[in-house]
């Protein structure tokens, strides 16, 4: 919808619109496509616009050009992208909506097989049922009835044994995602990257660098950086430093 918007007043106040690193953005490396099973491919779908974004921010922090780079990138948010981007360019990514990757605040992430075929012929459920079900209604919000991160670190301090383990558990499955990226780039990893909302939780990163502190250095960037990254892109094009590509 936003591209329709604003090629629309683009043409009402004769003006140029841009779309900065949309969802779509697919930079995938042919065998990251390959799912297992013929006819079904990977998506690239990811947050590509505060992914690519905290990727300039962090070269430019650690004075190296983002062409000579190898970055994993966990934006954290009510879906979580966890990324391998070299050069700048997204080359593999869990889709963040209904592909693979760890259990989030209401999504199910990747899924034991059987599972799904039981919802589907055994418990009856359609399409939308189970899209529902596994992009609305699972995660912690499944197990533990809230999308709210900050009620469940209050329930930690509390003594929520299911709480904390639930929490634990998607932060497991963060961690390994990570350490697969860093396997397919050889242990080579320039740094990791933390963003999104969950980043501003100290309770997560402070579990997440317990076992990801081989990978150095750490880059937390709390919160998303969507509208600050659509207006740089904009004036980067404005200003000549990009180049424009025409979608049709």
């Amino acid at each position: 919808m936003a591209a329709l918007i604003a090629d629309k007043l683009s043409q009402q106040f004769d003006v140029p619109s841009f779309i900065v690193d949309p969802v779509t953005t697919d930079e995938f490396i042919d065998i990251a496509r390959i799912s297992g099973v013929p006819g079904i491919e990977r998506k690239s779908r990811s947050h590509a616009l505060n992914i690519k974004y905290c990727v300039r921010k962090t070269a430019l922090e650690i004075k190296i050009d983002v062409k000579d780079t190898k970055f994993i990138v966990a934006h954290l948010g009510s879906g979580f992208s966890i990324a391998a981007v070299e050069g700048g360019e997204i080359i593999d990514v869990n889709d963040a909506l209904l592909g693979m990757g760890p259990f989030s605040i209401q999504r199910a992430g990747s899924l034991p097989i059987s599972g799904i075929l039981d919802e589907l012929f055994v418990n009856g459920k359609n399409r939308v049922e189970v899209e529902q079900l596994f992009s609305q209604e699972s995660g912690l919000k499944g197990y533990l009835g809230t999308n709210q991160f900050q009620e469940l670190e209050e329930r930690i301090k509390d003594g929520n044994e299911k709480a904390k383990m639930i929490v634990d558990a998607m932060t497991y499955q963060i961690t390994k995602e990570i350490g697969g990226l860093h396997a397919a780039f050889s242990g080579k990893t320039n740094a990791l990257i933390l963003t999104g909302g969950l980043a501003n939780s100290n309770y997560l990163i402070k579990k997440l660098n317990e076992y990801l502190s081989f990978i150095q250095p750490h880059k937390v960037f709390p919160g998303s950086f969507e509208l600050e990254a659509l207006a740089n892109g904009a004036l980067n094009v404005l200003s000549s430093k990009d180049t424009a590509k025409d979608y049709v």
